[in-house]
């Protein structure tokens, strides 16, 4: 069903832009795919959240994460199933995780920092992590990306580090460490993933 309007809304896209050639018109598809294909993992997310006990969190998390993860990318995983599966560990998870402990002052400022020098560091070397599916090859696009990968992750960390409630200061934190890790070479290697600027080359991106 996802492919099918998919494929009517790339193909409508070509008619009202005939310069677009079939490498775009590609690229344009998977960038539909994926953005619809959100709607129902969501959907689905929230009500396994909701039988989980942690519908009010899983919202609040997606909702927390949603800027950082837009602008720094991360590996897709190949499969619809695989995808909603990972929607929900990510955003259900986190939740029913954090709700387990509880960091002392000084642990809560060492790990915060440390997170933060990891994350800056990833995201300089990673960020936007972008896929061959839907790659990210303007420079200016790119740059954006980076700069509000930044920005977002920082400020998450940073309200970690004053707000007083101990539930959303664990799911920033593991939320913004779990999501890091999903732009990292490593990550991309186990699943099969390759940055989009790679498959295409840096020839490809503009200088725009």
């Amino acid at each position: 069903m996802i492919d099918k309007i998919c494929d009517f809304l790339t193909n409508q896209i070509r008619k009202e832009m005939p310069e677009i050639n079939d490498e775009k018109a590609e690229v344009i598809y998977y960038g539909l795919q994926n953005i619809i294909g959100e709607i129902p993992k969501v959907f689905i997310m929230l009500g396994i959240a909701l039988i989980l006990g942690v519908f009010n969190w899983a919202l609040i998390t997606f909702l927390i994460f949603l800027p950082y993860r837009g602008a720094s990318g991360g590996f897709h995983l190949k499969t619809h199933i695989g995808c909603i599966l990972g929607t929900i560990l990510f955003y259900c998870g986190i939740p029913l995780i954090a709700k387990y402990f509880v960091l002392g002052n000084i642990v809560k400022y060492i790990i915060i920092g440390t997170t933060w020098v990891f994350g800056m560091v990833m995201i300089k070397l990673y960020a936007p992590a972008d896929t061959e599916d839907v790659p990210i090859l303007a420079k200016k696009d790119r740059r954006k990306k980076q700069i509000a990968s930044y920005i977002t992750f920082s400020i998450g960390l940073i309200v970690a580090l004053f707000i007083p409630n101990n539930m959303i200061i664990n799911i920033l934190i593991l939320g913004s460490l779990i999501q890091t890790i999903t732009i990292t070479k490593l990550a991309y290697k186990l699943t099969n993933n390759k940055y989009g600027y790679e498959v295409y080359g840096n020839t490809s991106i503009e200088s725009a």
